[in-house]
């Protein structure tokens, strides 16, 4: 059975996000072209105090450049225009509160407080 080998990193650069870091490595293939690894690496601690991380790793060929950072302009384009870029997740933030909405709060939310008190 070969063993698989990974190719030496010609290029490197490392991202590091919260107990998750990604590494984007460029490489070169047995032809002596380049290609690029993206990998993200996620860290988890167990109950005993060791830990253990996680890797997924994606390929990106030349070939799929244009479209790819066509796709993911788009996509985080998307998203920022939609949502914005400030961060509001459960996982992100400790103090996030889901707001329940009940059809009291559907029914009211359109009023103003008015205090007959006044009259």
């Amino acid at each position: 059975m070969a063993e698989r080998v990974e190719q030496e990193e010609i290029f490197s650069q490392v991202l590091r996000a919260g107990r998750r870091t990604y590494f984007f490595d460029v490489r070169a293939t047995k032809a002596d072209d380049y290609y690029l690894t993206v990998t993200e690496s996620k860290k988890f601690t167990h109950d005993d105090g060791s830990f253990h991380y996680q890797k997924h790793k994606i390929y990106l060929y030349k070939e799929d450049f244009t479209d790819f950072k066509e796709m993911l302009g788009k996509a985080t384009d998307y998203i920022l225009n939609e949502k914005g870029s400030e961060v509001i997740s459960e996982r992100h933030q400790k103090d996030f509160k889901k707001e329940e909405t009940t059809e009291e709060t559907k029914s009211t939310e359109s009023f103003t407080d008015v205090s007959f008190d006044d009259i």
